[in-house]
């Protein structure tokens, strides 16, 4: 079965990603699985007029099943439509660890794929992604590789270390394999839990804060690909604020700590244009579920948790969209076209 992504009123990434490459600004990439966490995005983003990527991981297909998502996908766009501004949707896979995984998720309708071959030797990284461009590009699916390994846990992503991305690599792969966009390795990574205590420093406030990104390697990825799509993984910058409520609620989270928002910010002004977003998202519902279980012990309904946690990840959203990402009003055609 071969559906094209065009039919369910999705875009590639292709005019999104030039468009913030010369803003400098970068497209939010919001991971979902349900329902509540689709509605967030969509009106945070309609409110603000941002585009989007949906992204979905290997999990969430497992999850939730991988039909139903592609028609929460087409139901996100047309829910922009009911909600007054058709902004432009990616339905994009997200760790793709196989040309089948990425070969499934193209003849079902999405619009982007990733193949991440990150931990394979060099030149296996190449033939594996040149293997999806290939079959994706038929159907106008824009692809993303990676080049580094994030350390961390993510889904069914799991490393130990991190490998800063090489950047004297990237030209050869990005003309070797024909991807469209690349997720590169500068101090990010994966899950509430980025850093070891150790790795880290203490503010005024003894909150710990990780080590700064490293820069210098994507500047001179720049300079290398200049005006070649960007990709930063693992960066969720784990609001204090919610871990609190999490563990004043009956949740345990210790020494959880996230990239700092002012350096997302830097990133995307020089040259990011893709920037994933995923453990805060997961965050925020905790805590307001949290909150609801321990204000309303009596409630059983799902709703009136569910809202709430809905409502608390719009917020969030709408927030790294205008202080964090910079793609407010960055939807101005106001359409889901397929330019």
């Amino acid at each position: 079965m071969q559906v094209s992504y065009k039919d369910l009123g999705l875009v590639n990434t292709k005019e999104l990603f030039k468009k913030a490459h010369e803003g400098h600004y970068a497209i939010p990439a919001f991971n979902f699985n349900n329902m509540e966490q689709m509605q967030a995005i969509i009106q945070a983003c309609v409110e603000t007029k941002s585009p989007v990527i949906l992204q979905v991981s290997s999990g969430a297909r497992k999850y939730a099943n991988q039909t139903l998502l592609r028609y929460m996908a087409q139901g996100a766009c047309e829910y922009a439509k009911e909600l007054g501004f058709n902004v432009p949707v990616v339905l994009h896979l997200d760790h793709g660890d196989s040309f089948e995984l990425c070969k499934s998720c193209v003849d079902y309708g999405f619009s982007s794929v990733m193949i991440d071959g990150s931990a394979l030797p060099f030149e296996k990284n190449i033939e594996l992604a040149s293997k999806v461009v290939e079959y994706a590009h038929k159907y106008d699916v824009t692809v993303e590789g990676e080049l580094g390994v994030l350390a961390g846990i993510e889904d069914e992503v799991q490393h130990e270390h991190s490998n800063y991305t090489d950047p004297e690599d990237v030209e050869k792969f990005v003309k070797s394999t024909g991807v469209d966009s690349l997720a590169i390795s500068i101090g990010t990574s994966h899950g509430a839990y980025k850093f070891k205590p150790e790795q880290c420093t203490k503010n005024a406030d003894g909150i710990l804060v990780p080590p700064p990104l490293r820069f210098d390697i994507l500047e001179e990825v720049e300079k290398r690909i200049p005006g070649f799509p960007i990709v930063l993984h693992g960066s969720s910058s784990v609001p204090q604020e919610y871990v609190k409520i999490i563990n004043e609620n009956g949740g345990k989270l210790v020494a959880a700590v996230g990239i700092p928002e002012d350096q997302l910010r830097k990133a995307a002004s020089l040259g990011v244009d893709k920037i994933n977003i995923d453990s805060d998202g997961r965050l925020a519902m905790t805590a307001a579920v949290r909150q609801v279980f321990t204000q309303k012990p009596a409630e059983f309904d799902p709703r009136k948790y569910l809202g709430p946690a809905r409502d608390e990840l719009k917020k969030l959203y709408m927030h790294k969209i205008n202080n964090v990402l910079g793609s407010a009003g960055k939807a101005a055609c106001g359409c889901c076209c397929n330019a």
